[in-house]
C-alpha cells in the first residue's frame, strides 16, 4: 500500500511494532481495502445507497444533505490545502463544541489527508498548551467564540500556529479570513487525498493517570473497521433515524456515535445551537423526532424527569457509555420512558465500543457481551484467563486497538498482543461481562475522565494547600465525584469559605468538569514509609461520610 502522508510525524512516533496489539480483521465486513479514505468511502456510501438528497447534518439554522455536505467538505479541503498549504499528514488542532460547522470543519480535515486533533471545548489554556507540545499542529480551526483559551495556549507554547475560525454565520462576511468566508467560492468538486488505510485521521487526546495527556493514534482503517463493528452488530441504525445527544465530537464515544455511526447507516445528525441541559434535551427531543440518543448515564438520570413528564417522541433507542451504567438509573429511565437502555462500554485507545448489548438482549446488571469483531476475557495480574465468575483485569483484541503517540506508557496498556483499557470486570457462563471498578487511578464522574493527579497538581499551586489527595467517591448521581482530601498550611482555616476558594481555583485552572465537588480537610494523608501517596486508603476513606461539622 502507498502512503500520501508526505509529513511523517505522526508515523515515526509510532510504538515499535512489537508493542502493537494484535489487530484482528477475521469477519468478512472488516477487510478493508489497502487504499481508503474514510470520509470519501462514507459519503460515497451514502451516495450509493440512494442517500444522497437524504438529510445529514441538522440545526435549527440550516439541514444539509450527504451531497450539500459534501460539496461543503470538497471547498473546505481546498482552503486546507490549497490556500493554507497544508501536506497529508500535518496535524490541524480542532476547537468547537458540537456544530454542523465542527463536522464539516473535522470531515475536511481528515479527507485532506489531514490529521486531527479535535480539543475539547471547555479546556484551558494550560491543558490546550499541553496538547500543541505534544501534537505539534500545524494549522488551528477554532470556533469563533472559543478563541481566547487557544489564542493563550498557542502564546504559551511560542508556536507560531496559523489559527482560522469557523461557525462564524452572518459574521462570516466580517471576518474575511475564516474558513467558511474563503470556502464559499472554492471548487465543490476538490478530491480527496488517496490516503493508504493505514494512514493515520486522528489523534485523540485523554488524560493519563499521571495527568499529562495521552494521544491515542487511529488510522483510516480503524475508523471503517469500527463502523462495521459495534454500529452494524449491535446499534443497527437505519436512513430514518435522527441523531442526537451530548458527548462532544472530540471524544471518540460523540465522534462515532453523532458522525461516523450514522454516515454509515446514511441517517442524519442533529446539532443544538444552545448548550444541552436535561430538559432541553428531552424539548429538542421531541421537537426535532430525534429517534437515537448519546449520553452519559448521569445525564439520563437527569432526563428522567423531563421524560416522565413531556415523554421522548419518537426516540426508539437510548445509547449509554462513557461511565458505569448503575442498575438503578437504567430502570429509572426505563421508567420515565419506556426505553431498555442500550450500554456499552469503550476506550478512547480502542476507539469505541467493544462490549455492548442491544436492548433486546439486556441482561440485568451487565454491560452485556463482547461485539462480533472483537475478542475479550479476564485475566489475573500474570495475564492468565479466570474461570467464569471470578473478578480479574479485562483484555481485549480486535479490529482497532491502542498506539500511542511517542508513548512511554503503550507497555502498561498493551500487553502479549492485548489491549486492557483499565477495568476490573466479571464474565458469567453465558457471556456476560459485569463491571466491577477501575484498576487505576482514573476518575469517571458524569462521563468524564479526570486524572486524580492533575487535579492534586492543579490544587498544590494554590497557596493555603501544603499536601492533598484526589480520589473518586462512589454517587448516585454522577457514577463518582471528584473528592479532594487537604492538608492546609499551618494556622489557616479549614471551613467552607475555604473549601470553595479551592474549588473556584481549580475551575479556573482546569476544565471546570475536574474540580472536586467535595473537599475534606485532614491533618495528614496516608503513606508508604517510603513516602508515597497511598489512594487506596484514600479510596477507602472516601466511601465513608465526612466526619466535619
Amino acid at each position: 500500500m502507498t502512503s500520501a502522508q508526505t509529513d511523517r510525524f505522526v508515523h515515526d512516533r509510532l510504538p515499535p511494532r512489537e508493542q502493537w496489539p494484535e489487530l484482528r480483521y477475521d469477519r468478512p465486513e472488516l477487510r478493508i481495502p489497502d487504499q481508503a479514505n474514510v470520509i470519501h468511502t462514507l459519503f460515497a456510501r451514502a451516495i450509493a445507497n440512494g442517500h444522497g438528497e437524504r438529510p445529514f447534518l441538522r440545526s435549527e439554522e440550516r439541514t444539509l444533505s450527504y451531497t450539500e455536505a459534501r460539496a461543503e467538505v470538497a471547498r473546505m479541503a481546498h482552503v486546507l490545502t490549497q490556500t493554507m498549504g497544508l501536506v497529508p499528514g500535518n496535524r490541524v488542532l480542532l476547537r468547537g463544541g458540537n456544530s454542523v460547522a465542527m463536522a464539516l470543519a473535522w470531515l475536511a480535515v481528515v479527507q485532506s489527508g489531514l490529521v486531527s486533533v479535535a480539543t475539547m471545548p471547555l479546556l484551558r489554556s494550560r491543558e490546550l498548551a499541553a496538547v500543541i507540545t505534544k501534537a505539534r499542529p500545524n494549522a488551528a480551526l477554532c470556533d469563533v467564540k472559543l478563541q481566547d483559551e487557544l489564542v493563550a495556549a498557542l502564546a504559551q507554547t511560542g508556536d507560531p500556529v496559523p489559527m482560522r475560525v469557523f461557525n462564524t454565520g452572518d459574521a462570516a462576511v466580517a471576518l474575511p479570513d475564516s474558513i467558511e468566508a474563503l470556502a464559499r467560492h472554492a471548487p465543490a468538486d476538490t478530491p480527496p487525498c488517496p490516503t493508504s488505510a493505514d494512514d493515520i485521521a486522528l489523534l485523540a487526546f485523554t488524560s493519563g493517570t499521571t495527568g499529562s495527556p495521552k494521544a491515542a493514534v487511529h488510522t483510516h482503517r480503524d475508523l471503517l473497521a469500527a463502523c462495521e463493528a459495534w454500529p452494524r452488530h449491535v446499534l443497527r441504525a437505519t436512513p430514518d433515524d435522527i441523531v442526537m445527544g451530548s458527548p462532544p465530537l472530540a471524544f471518540t464515544f460523540g465522534l462515532g456515535g453523532l458522525l461516523l455511526f450514522p454516515m454509515w447507516a446514511g441517517a442524519s445528525v442533529y446539532f443544538p445551537s444552545i448548550p444541552y441541559t436535561p430538559e432541553a434535551m428531552v424539548t429538542l427531543m421531541n421537537r426535532v423526532g430525534a429517534t437515537i440518543c448519546y449520553t452519559a448515564p448521569t445525564f439520563y438520570r437527569q432526563m428522567a424527569p423531563f421524560a416522565r413528564e413531556h415523554g421522548v417522541g419518537k426516540l426508539r433507542l437510548s445509547v449509554s457509555a462513557g461511565e458505569g451504567l448503575p442498575d438503578a438509573t437504567r430502570q429509572l429511565w426505563k421508567e420515565a420512558s419506556g426505553i431498555e437502555m442500550l450500554d456499552g462500554i469503550g476506550a478512547t485507545e480502542m476507539f469505541h465500543i467493544f462490549i455492548s448489548a442491544a436492548p433486546a438482549d439486556v441482561r440485568r446488571g451487565a454491560v452485556g457481551r463482547v461485539v462480533p469483531g472483537y475478542e475479550a476475557r479476564i485475566v489475573d495480574d500474570e495475564g492468565r484467563e479466570l474461570p467464569r465468575g471470578q473478578v480479574g483485569r479485562l483484555a481485549v483484541r480486535g479490529p482497532t486497538g491502542c498506539r500511542y503517540l511517542d508513548g512511554e506508557r503503550q507497555t502498561q496498556y498493551v500487553q502479549d498482543g492485548w489491549n486492557f483499557p483499565g477495568d476490573a470486570f466479571l464474565q458469567d457462563d453465558d457471556g456476560y461481562f459485569f463491571y466491577q471498578a477501575r484498576t487505576d487511578d482514573m476518575i469517571i464522574t458524569a462521563g468524564y475522565n479526570v486524572a486524580g493527579p492533575e487535579v492534586e497538581a492543579a490544587l498544590l499551586q494554590h497557596p493555603a494547600v501544603a499536601e492533598c489527595g484526589v480520589v473518586g467517591k462512589p454517587d448516585d448521581e454522577r457514577g463518582m465525584i471528584i473528592l479532594a482530601f487537604v492538608v492546609l498550611k499551618p494556622g489557616l482555616p479549614a471551613d467552607a469559605d475555604q473549601a470553595k476558594a479551592l474549588q473556584d481555583h481549580v475551575k479556573h485552572t482546569l476544565a471546570p468538569y475536574k474540580y472536586p465537588r467535595e473537599v475534606r480537610f485532614v491533618p495528614t494523608l496516608p503513606r508508604t514509609e517510603t513516602g508515597k501517596l497511598q489512594r487506596f486508603a484514600l479510596r477507602r476513606q472516601a466511601a465513608e461520610p465526612s466526619q466535619e461539622g
